[in-house]
């Protein structure tokens, strides 16, 4: 239960307090602000506790923004402040100074703007207030009764429901979801939002729908391939709806986040390996091509992560490609194409979904391919245009969310400690990743001499760590993620083919999962504000470099060997899941991890 206090009787015919009792908050009436300050300091300090201009006029689900979202320390609307319980100290201060001010806010009997005073005081305290945009609905406190009367007209004149269905859907998002599902996936929203149905349990569902598809697609039989593409649409709709209910509801959770973050990587990843295994039943091994997906889709993923990353605190903005990107903004077909043409997950998954029905899975795989291919290309070739065409200085908060992003590990450590630093960027870090890379990937692909790929790994560890010896700053520095993941997952992928080993391939599938998953989880706590995971994971892991070259050592040990290189592989996948996940859960359901899901439209 949480605690609203009026600053004061409500006017007579208000709804005022039915509204707040209806948001879950225990309504108490103070006569003054010393009696606001009393009641305030018997809620329990764990407790949200909001303050309300009893004059307060406006739509319930505008309080209900302004109130009730969990993710803010402290939010405020015109006559309204909510603190949780980190700012509830920060709270009782401005109390004390505002009633403490002669002629201030809150000293008359009514504390008349008593809440606007201490959304104001927070803001000086360094306590970021949120206030959400609120669009077309009201939140006023009116000072007459004609402004009152106003106020009140322009409550009736918006459907508040209406506005919170439309902004339970995101303000961007892809042409296949836009059109063919969030039209009615808000619905299923709001049905389940008046069930009490959480968005965790439809994440859930979500997975569970993926997994059955997956076992359908296992089954290689048309038939199953018809029932896995519809449940994968299903299981689309489910992964739709749980964000739409999270704003729908303002349920947003650390547990969400991070299920929301990581379960539709596990479901594509599961779909992948259904394929591949029906596939197999019918004699088609296209296990090299399932990974390849995944490659693929993953490295154009780290591309548009470790971009955003190194520029979105950048100063001085300036590029002629995003000045023609927001030229094309205006023409409407445009953005429709450039979103399209990147093969978003609605599209991707439509388009896996028909292409499974009605064809075969290597056709599914091909087309994977080609389509994240080309997304690669174009997203890649147009981010380093506009980072070679832009003036800006980036920031040590930049410089270092990259540096986590390689997941460089004690051997790059090692080499970078020991060249000496200066305070200059070099334009050859790109240059010396990229040298590594290819190596790496050369060597791996040489016939004949089992050991070779072992020296390119050990020359792509030591290039690697010469590339993040120095602060990441220059403009093309966000090159680097992404081409150590391409080198550390090509350069499984390539030796598991080349591999006498019966089951190498899907082996290997497993083991590039496991790595992906965390590095798709360093993104999302970098994204929440935490920080890169603990140095020990890092450490324990191996980083990128160690474990590329470990598992080149281990193919020209055991390739030959019967199925000692599918096993190796296999341990290796068990063991790095194990402890990412471990540390990946323990993060995620403790008290320190965000609560951050994507926003929806402006209510």
């Amino acid at each position: 239960m949480s605690t609203a206090i009026l600053t004061g009787p409500p006017a007579p015919g208000s709804s005022l307090d039915g509204d707040l009792r209806s948001l879950g908050f225990d309504v108490r009436v103070a006569s003054g602000a010393e009696e606001a300050g009393a009641l305030l300091a018997a809620v329990p300090a764990g407790e949200r506790v909001a303050l309300v201009d009893p004059r307060f006029v406006g739509h319930l689900h505008a309080l209900r923004l302004a109130l009730t979202d969990p993710r803010f320390p402290a939010a405020a609307a015109p006559g309204a402040l909510t603190a949780q319980r980190e700012a509830r100290p920060a709270l009782a201060r401005a109390l004390a100074a505002v009633s403490a001010t002669p002629g201030a806010a809150g000293t008359g009997t009514l504390t008349d703007g008593l809440a606007d005073a201490l959304a104001d005081a927070l803001d000086a305290d360094g306590v970021a207030v949120h206030r959400p945009q609120l669009g077309t609905l009201v939140a006023t406190v009116p000072t007459d009764a004609e402004a009152r009367h106003a106020a009140r007209a322009a409550v009736d004149a918006v459907d508040d429901e209406a506005v919170r269905l439309r902004s339970a859907v995101k303000a961007h998002d892809g042409f296949f979801t836009t059109f063919f599902i969030s039209p009615y996936s808000r619905y299923i929203a709001r049905w389940c939002a008046r069930r009490g149905l959480t968005p965790n349990q439809v994440t859930t569902a979500s997975l569970l729908t993926a997994l059955i598809a997956a076992g359908c697609a296992a089954t290689g039989e048309r038939g199953g391939y018809i029932a896995a593409g519809v449940l994968l649409l299903v299981s689309f709709v489910l992964d739709c709806t749980d964000g739409q209910l999270a704003r729908y509801a303002l349920k947003y959770s650390t547990m969400g986040a991070w299920l929301d973050a990581t379960f539709d990587r596990a479901k594509e990843y599961a779909f992948y390996a259904g394929l591949a295994l029906g596939a197999a039943r019918n004699g088609d091994d296209v296990w090299a091509l399932a990974l390849g997906a995944m490659v693929l889709m993953t490295c154009r993923h780290v591309v548009d992560f470790s971009f955003n990353e190194a520029n979105h605190d950048a100063t001085a903005n300036t590029s002629p490609t995003a000045a023609l990107s927001s030229r094309l903004d205006s023409v409407g077909w445009t953005v429709w194409a450039r979103r399209m043409i990147i093969l978003p997950i609605g599209e991707r998954w439509a388009m896996i979904a028909v292409l499974t029905a009605a064809t075969s899975p290597r056709i599914v795989f091909w087309a994977l391919i080609i389509g994240c291919a080309f997304g690669a290309c174009y997203t890649t070739a147009g981010r380093v245009l506009r980072s070679l065409t832009r003036k800006a200085k980036r920031t040590d908060r930049a410089a270092q969310a990259l540096a986590d992003l390689t997941d460089s590990g004690p051997i790059a450590g090692t080499v970078a400690r020991l060249r000496s630093r200066d305070a200059r960027h070099h334009a050859s870090t790109p240059l010396l990743a990229a040298l590594g890379a290819v190596a790496l990937l050369g060597s791996a692909l040489v016939q004949g001499d089992p050991w070779a790929a072992s020296g390119g790994a050990v020359a792509y560890a030591l290039l690697s760590g010469l590339a993040v010896s120095q602060p990441l700053k220059g403009p093309l520095d966000w090159l680097l993620p992404p081409l150590f993941r391409a080198a550390e997952y090509g350069t499984v992928l390539i030796l598991a083919a080349k591999s006498d080993a019966p089951q190498a391939l899907p082996a290997a599938f497993g083991l590039v999962a496991a790595v992906a998953y965390h590095h798709y989880d360093t993104v999302y706590r970098i994204r929440g504000g935490t920080g890169a995971p603990p140095a020990w994971l890092v450490r324990v892991t191996g980083g990128h470099e160690g474990r590329t070259l470990l598992v080149t050592v281990l193919a020209a040990l055991l390739a030959d060997r019967g199925d000692d290189f599918t096993l190796a592989l296999t341990a290796l996948a068990a063991a790095v899941a194990l402890v990412v996940l471990v540390e990946s859960i323990r993060f995620w359901v403790s008290a320190g991890a965000p609560a951050v899901h994507d926003e929806g439209e402006t209510a």
